[in-house]
Order: C-alpha cells, then structure tokens, then sequence
C-alpha cells in the first residue's frame, strides 16, 4: 500500500509499504479521508516530538475493512473515525482520569503509523462509530473538534457571555461555532485575513477585529466593558498568549489552546495575572471528548464543508506539509 512516512526531521516522502494486520483487539480501518493538522507541520519541523520514521495523520476517518483476533465491538464495513491518543489507564494521571496528560501516552499518527496511508490499523477502543451516510470528510473533523471541545469545557462559557478568539484557522472557526452553540453572546474572533473574518462573521461571530489594523486588546476591552469573559488562543504564537491575557477581564478565564514550538518561552507578568486573577487554563488534547465530537459531526448541526479548501491525494501530502499554509487555506483534507 502507500504511505506518507515521515523519514526524518525536514524529510517526508511516499513509500510503498506493507499493509497492515488487525492484530488482537485491533481493527483494520480503511483511509477515506485524514485532515492536514498544523502539528502535522511541526512534526515535520522537529518543534514537537514524535517517532521517526513514523506515518503521520492522527485525524481520519474511514471504513473497517477487517477485525482482529478479540474484537468485540465491530464485525466490518462500520464508518468510524479514530481517537488517536492512546492512554495506558494505569499510571497516575490515567487514574486522575486525566488521560490526555498519561505518562506513557502514544498516538497514532505520531508515535505510531497513522493516517497518511491507505490502511491503518488502530485498537478497537479507539474508534467511534458514524452514521454510514456521512460523508467521510466530515468524519475526519472528530479529532481536532474533540480537542476544541476540551477547550469550551476548560472555557466555562457563560450564557449571554462575551468570548473572543484569536487565530482565524480551523481551529478557531470550529470555536466561534462551538462557542454560539454554548450560548455565548458577543464572540469576537481576530485574525489578519478578511476572507476569514467574513467567515466567521457567517458562522456565529458577531464582530472581527484584524490585529494589524487597530488595537485589538483596546477594541476587546471597549467593546466587553473591560475585558472578555473567556478568551481562547489558538494561535500559537507568542503576540498572541501576550494580547490574550491583556483582553481577558478581570477574573476571566484565558485558554490556551495553540501549539508553539517546543522550547519557545514567553514572557508574562505575574502581578498583573495576580490582582486581575486570570485564571491560566490550558487545554491539551481530548479527555473523553471524542465520542462527543463524533455525534456532533453526525448532528449536521456545525458547517464543516466551508472550511475545506482544498482536497489532495497522498502524493501530494509531504509537499503540503513542508510548505507554509498557502494563501486562504483553511484545511487540506487527504484522500488515499
């Protein structure tokens, strides 16, 4: 079969591997559809750790072709979408119930083969049934939607409440949805391209602020009396963890949301966090989120197609990695 690999840190090419065996308590899926994600980039940079060679792809969506040895809960020919992140259920934080932070964490597409390939092979409890009809692409948006749904839990968005967003890719168009669905009354999303301000706008903003054009924490701060309830980074970049925290109102809550380069420090300063009691919450990975992520792709009730804008095969996925995003995309969907 092909496979996308990720030879070594900077150097990603397809390969014709073998294809994979449901193993016990394992399920063989079949690719129709694996998200672009910008960890995929970093992956590919050496700015966050991952097994090399290694397959990428940790958001897919496709078919059980074949079922292993001890498989209780699929027979074949289910749609399913993959819960990457693996836990081991027995170390100090799997017993918190906090299995995003397990100190033996794996992850397939990152630590294991994932999703850049025709076939995967995954353990069967990481996988989630969808209804058969749906389309496959909008499969592929469980695991980032899972993740953004960790974000809203740490958010505690109020009904009525004020939310801005900062960061107009994927990840922050899915959290100006998320975020009316919660019932949050002004939602505020920055970002520097206007195509995807008028998105947003579309689907559930009531205001865009572009940060290169005026002061967007004097705009927050005007426009929420003071501040923002919650303000959620999803960026991953250094100005905007600074401006995050400085539109937050006092007593909010600021999540942290975007990933920076491994390494990369910040500078805060603690005082201001202290007499405005921020409170800091990041939020990592997808805790028991991915079950819920997968009925809301299966509600109809988020628009997912818009945020497509480009389709490739998986020939064309190590050029798409290593290149900077291109000019209005939002997210590349592979097609093995």
């Amino acid at each position: 079969m092909k496979a996308s690999q990720l030879d070594s840190v900077g150097a990603m090419a397809l390969h014709t591997v073998e294809k994979p065996e449901a193993g016990p308590g394992e399920i063989l899926v079949k690719v129709l559809a694996a998200g672009i994600c910008g960890s995929d980039r970093h992956m590919f940079k050496g700015e966050y750790p991952t097994a090399i060679p290694v397959t990428l792809g940790h958001e897919f969506c496709g078919i059980v072709e074949a079922v292993g040895p001890a498989v209780t809960r699929f027979v074949g020919g289910e749609l399913v979408t993959v819960d990457p992140n693996i836990a081991c259920g027995i170390c100090p934080a799997c017993r918190r119930a906090q299995p995003n932070l397990c100190a033996r964490l794996a992850a397939i597409g990152v630590t294991r083969n994932g999703g850049f390939a025709e076939y995967a092979a995954v353990p069967e409890g990481q996988a989630f049934v969808l209804p058969p009809g749906l389309d496959p692409v909008h499969g592929a948006f469980s695991e980032p939607l899972a993740c953004c749904l960790h974000a809203i839990d740490k958010a505690e968005i109020r009904a009525g409440g004020s939310v801005a967003i900062l960061g107009g890719g994927v990840i922050g168009l899915l959290m100006v949805q998320l975020a009316k669905l919660e019932g949050a009354g002004t939602i505020i999303l920055i970002t520097r391209q206007a195509p995807r301000r008028a998105l947003a706008l579309d689907l559930g903003a009531t205001h865009t602020f572009d940060p290169t054009a005026s002061d967007t924490v004097a705009e927050v701060r005007a426009l929420t009396s003071g501040g923002a309830d919650v303000v959620i980074e999803c960026a991953g970049v250094p100005e905007t963890f600074r401006t995050g925290i400085a539109m937050t109102r006092r007593g909010g809550n600021f999540v942290l949301f975007g990933v920076t380069p491994s390494g990369l420090e910040v500078p805060v300063t603690p005082f201001d966090l202290l007499i405005n009691e921020v409170s800091l919450r990041p939020a990592y990975l997808n805790p028991f989120t991915h079950d819920r992520a997968a009925a809301l792709v299966a509600s109809g009730v988020l628009e997912l197609d818009r945020l497509v804008t480009r389709t490739i095969g998986l020939e064309e996925v190590a050029d798409v990695i290593a290149s900077a995003p291109a000019a209005g995309e939002i997210k590349v969907i592979v097609r093995p």
